[in-house]
Formats: structure tokens, C-alpha cells, sequence
């Protein structure tokens, strides 16, 4: 099943936080198919805090949704996530974006994820890994999501 996943981190070692956490997906079965640069962007919704670097990976997975939520959340612990507040500033964030075209809305899991459309910070590195993958609910491909937003300040970083 192909996954979206995407990773954030606006506190500590930013691009060695998400360069760890892109390893550590791998080493959790899965094949990463393809990775996106990193990013550079703004912070969203809570603006008084560091910027983040972000990007997205295409990952192959046998996993399950709930299985593969669990493993991103765990990898997240492992670096050393801290719960502060919503939207506000995190050692490393890993969302899962989506897994293939299913349409999952439960408790603590939903998916397609529900803001990844109005998001530059996610659109823009999904746009490099999965530009022609189609939204479930919104039936429009990534780069067309991507048409609809103003891009803003992102700053390419680098390779993963």
C-alpha cells in the first residue's frame, strides 16, 4: 500500500531530527519510494516560534492504517516529541498524509489526512514525491491542490 508521510521539526537539530526519523521509517518495513527535499517554511497557525523544516516521503508499506499510525507515533516518541500545545512548536512531527485512496474517519485516525489540502508546508514536498496521486474526498492530484494555494515563504533546504 502506498503511504504519504509527512515530517516536521522546529526545535533542536531540525535536519538531523528528520534525516534520524526518515531512517528510522525504513528500518520499520517499509520501502521508502520517494523522498522529497527539505523545507524551509513559516510556522502554521501559532507564529511566535521557530520555523520548521519539512518534507514528505512515498513509502510501500504491508502495514495497515492503525499499524502504521502506531509505528509513526512510536518513531516520534523515540526522538523525543513533546506534547506542548496545538500547533506549537515540536521536536519532530510525522502525519500520515494517506495510504492509497482510503477514506478512514475514526477515533484518533483519519485519513486522508483533513488539513494536508490547505497546507503549503505539506503540498509543496508532497508535490515532489506524489504530484499525480488523487485526493479521495476532493478528487483533484496533488499539484492541483498545490495550484490553489498561495505558496509563500518556503525555502528548499536540501536532499534527505
Amino acid at each position: 500500500m502506498l503511504a504519504g508521510i509527512s515530517l516536521g521539526s522546529n526545535l533542536g537539530d531540525r535536519l538531523g531530527t528528520i534525516r534520524q526519523a526518515s531512517l528510522m521509517i525504513k528500518g520499520m518495513g517499509v520501502q521508502i519510494v520517494a523522498s522529497s527535499d527539505i523545507f524551509e517554511t513559516a510556522p502554521w497557525g501559532v507564529k511566535e516560534q521557530p520555523w520548521f523544516l519539512n518534507a514528505c516521503l512515498l513509502v510501500d508499506t504491508p502495514d495497515e492504517p492503525r499499524e502504521m499510525l502506531s509505528k509513526l507515533q512510536s518513531i516520534e516518541n523515540r526522538l523525543g516529541r513533546v506534547s506542548r500545545y496545538r500547533w506549537g512548536p515540536r521536536e519532530i512531527d510525522l502525519d500520515l498524509l494517506f495510504m492509497d485512496r482510503l477514506a478512514v474517519n475514526e477515533e484518533g485516525l483519519v485519513l486522508p489526512h483533513p488539513e494536508m489540502h490547505n497546507r503549503s508546508f505539506v503540498l509543496v514536498p508532497l508535490n515532489q514525491v506524489a504530484p499525480d496521486w488523487v485526493h479521495p474526498l476532493l478528487h483533484r492530484k496533488v499539484r492541483e491542490l498545490l495550484e490553489q494555494l498561495p505558496v509563500g515563504e518556503i525555502l528548499r533546504i536540501t536532499d534527505l
